[in-house]
């Protein structure tokens, strides 16, 4: 067999971004041993780019707000395919995760009474979105790597996990290697919880980085038998930069449109009063996403092929306060002054809103020590995800799992292990490592079209099944790829397992987008623009014996009576309300 360390902890956590650190200082705080894994550098992981803000209904600026009207305005903004429970823990809990993160140092701007500030973002009725300038997910990751520090909790980065290990449907462990050396890694623990975050990142333009959100999380996940729900609900942020090329997608946060900003099509005309008049610029991500790009299609687009955000009202020292880093990149890569000249700005592929199916109150999955946290997990945002819930997501159920873990692995008489699942992790890996005709970039550029073309911003079947059929030759073709492992390069071997992860993943999202045949949130089908009640369904994937997916419908969960009621009685717009509750 091959040579391969082993290492052991109560829990292992996948990911060291803002789920998964959160997850395991709740296990440190237990008293059990900890250890995370990230593939990329800790103190860069894709939480630093949640710029805008976390939600929290504290009723600093808007008296009338309260954890009720957080819950409505989530429940109904996802269209009613949300988990009730889930988002009510969101609701409930997100104010004391803010007040613990600041309290380990996360600097959110203040009001003059000492209270957090709060601001605005698109489709939530009062102003409760606390933040730290437009660098808000960068000071809660520094946040949670100090507490880690302070706790002692290891963190190794540059580890690739590419297996989770099972027996008879239960998790102890997983298998890793090294990025710089490819030394391999055996990791036994009670208890596992995947915090890999989403899969945006194989979609041309994406508001994510390359080796990130490449949808390994769903993969592991799948091969071991979990299920994922909503893949064909994909958000496309309105903003993304639109040059240089190179960075192109790149998120320009909602902040900018939660100050102030106006969209202008390059006509000069403030187009959202076609689209919805009441709340324009603050309207819901899939309204404006889909405002930008009918603008850009239909001819009216900027020089480069977007839209105009401009903040240039606004004086210039509000603007460096409220955005400073906004104001920072478009002088250091366009060499434009956004306090005197407006953004280009174009739809870009930003959150995966379905994910692993979880148990709401534990976010267990169905293998047993097996968790889910942060984006990597599904049924919480529903059809439309709301600015500033994803930060609260990471911090309310990476510390609701971990707590899960924690109890799993003190309840467990003992730990099943399994030389055949060791066996069957090391040949997955080796089975990769073969000379072959061609190389992973251009597949994975290849993806990217795909997506891009055929599972955008606004599908048909005929292109989702022209895009599906793509699918098929690519995973063919994975067959025929060369990877060498020499001179402490395993490059090669990061990109192929990540291909084959997005494969998957883009497959899922093509799959259940064929299956819903209407258009609800950030899913919009050309040929079906209506939302129809026979689609207030969840759509669920499974991957089979033979490695092949499929797609099933499942019913909704019912709000009961006390949410319903919760609902009826909160300021949102009453058109919602009637949609979904009649």
């Amino acid at each position: 067999m091959h040579n391969h360390l082993t290492d052991i902890s109560n829990i292992l956590v996948i990911g060291c971004g803002g789920a998964g650190l959160r997850a395991a200082i709740e296990v440190k705080l237990s008293g059990l041993s900890v250890k995370v894994l990230g593939k990329r550098s800790k103190v860069d992981s894709h939480t630093s780019l949640a710029a805008g803000g976390i939600n929290a209904a504290f009723a600093n600026v808007d008296v009338q707000d309260s954890w009720e009207q957080h819950f409505a305005d989530t429940f109904l903004e996802g269209y009613g395919l949300g988990h009730p429970k889930q988002i009510e823990i969101l609701a409930k809990e997100s104010p004391a995760a803010v007040e613990e993160i600041e309290k380990w140092g996360a600097n959110f701007a203040k009001l003059q009474n000492g209270k957090l500030d709060q601001r605005f973002f698109g489709a939530h009725t009062y102003r409760r979105t606390c933040y730290s300038g437009d660098y808000t997910g960068q000071s809660i990751l520094q946040a949670l790597l100090r507490k880690s520090k302070l706790l002692d909790i290891p963190i190794y980065d540059s580890q690739y996990v590419t297996d989770l290990l099972i027996k008879d449907n239960c998790c102890f462990g997983a298998m890793s290697f090294n990025t710089i050396n490819g030394e391999r890694t055996i990791h036994l623990a009670d208890a596992v919880i995947i915090c890999t975050g989403g899969h945006t990142r194989i979609w041309k333009k994406s508001s994510s980085r390359m080796q990130e959100n490449t949808g390994d999380g769903y993969y592991l996940s799948l091969k071991v038998g979990c299920k994922l729900i909503d893949m064909e609900m994909v958000q496309f942020h309105p903003t993304g930069m639109v040059l240089p090329e190179e960075i192109a997608g790149t998120l320009v946060t909602e902040a900018v449109r939660g100050e102030g900003g106006i969209l202008r099509n390059g006509e000069g005309e403030r187009f959202m009063v076609k689209y919805d008049s009441e709340r324009m610029e603050l309207s819901t991500r899939d309204r404006v996403a889909i405002a930008n790009y009918t603008e850009i299609m239909e001819g009216r687009s900027s020089p480069n092929g977007g839209v105009y955000l401009d903040i240039s009202h606004k004086d210039k020292d509000f603007i460096i306060n409220k955005i400073p880093k906004i104001y920072r990149k478009f002088i250091d890569t366009q060499l434009l002054d956004i306090s005197k000249e407006p953004m280009e700005v174009a739809p870009t592929a930003h959150y995966s809103m379905g994910g692993i199916m979880v148990n709401a109150e534990d976010h267990s999955t169905n293998v047993r020590g097996l968790y889910a946290a942060g984006e990597v997990a599904g049924g919480l945002h529903g059809a439309n995800r709301l600015g500033g819930n994803s930060l609260g997501e990471v911090l309310v159920f990476g510390r609701l799992a971990g707590k899960a873990a924690v109890k799993y692995s003190k309840n467990l008489a003992f730990q099943i292990r399994s030389f055949e699942s060791l066996k069957d992790a090391h040949e997955s890996i080796d089975i990769f490592i073969k000379k072959g005709d061609l190389l992973v970039r251009p597949l994975q550029n290849e993806l990217s079209e795909i997506m891009w073309n055929f599972c955008g911003v606004v599908k048909n079947k005929e292109k989702l099944e022209k895009g599906l059929e793509r699918i098929k030759i690519l995973k063919e073709e994975v067959k025929n790829i060369d990877v060498r492992i020499e001179d402490n390069n395993y490059q090669d071997l990061v990109n192929i397992f990540d291909l084959e992860a997005s494969i998957c993943s883009g497959e899922a999202s093509i799959r259940s987008s064929i299956n819903r045949n209407e258009s609800r949130g950030s899913h919009q089908r050309e040929d079906f623009p209506e939302t129809s009640n026979n689609y207030a369904l969840n759509y669920v994937t499974s991957m089979g014996a033979d490695k092949e997916l499929s797609v099933e419908s499942q019913d909704i969960l019912n709000l009961d009576d006390a949410l319903k009621e919760i609902i009826l009685s909160t300021e949102t717009i009453k058109i919602m309300q009637d949609r979904l509750l009649e």
